[in-house]
């Protein structure tokens, strides 16, 4: 099992930048597939970005060219840097972990269901 706990989030103006880390204990990221999620209210959890066992990545649209998604194995942390935010950026960020059994995890995935392990958020709120 593993264990995630996010930091980094806060109060922001548009247009501003903000960095989201994520660190892990209880076992190594290293052939895991990595995720960030993000859930505001009332809306379901989507996928902002994933992150491959060999550092391969994928982006949700919305945040494409805005935000980057980085892991350093060594450390078990997981970030996920934000440029340019936008008043609709605004959530609950979560780190996700999948569980591909000691596997390289080649392919990330954006959907909640691929994911067995998740931190307990951080918030990120963006003023127009």
């Amino acid at each position: 099992q593993v264990q995630l706990m996010e930091s980094g989030g806060g109060a922001v103006e548009a247009g501003r930048s903000l960095r989201l880390s994520c660190a892990g204990t209880g076992s190594t990221f290293s052939w895991r597939c990595m995720g960030w999620f993000r859930q505001a209210p009332g809306k379901e959890r989507e996928g902002v970005a994933g992150i491959a066992s060999d550092g391969g990545t994928i982006y949700a649209d919305s945040v494409k060219g805005r935000f980057t998604i980085s892991k350093d194995d060594a450390k078990n942390m997981l970030s996920l840097q934000m440029h340019s935010l936008k008043p609709e950026d605004a959530s609950m960020y979560y780190c996700a972990a999948a569980d591909s059994g000691f596997r390289p995890c080649r392919t990330p995935a954006l959907v909640v269901g691929f994911y067995e392990y998740w931190g307990q958020g951080t918030q990120v709120t963006v003023s127009s």
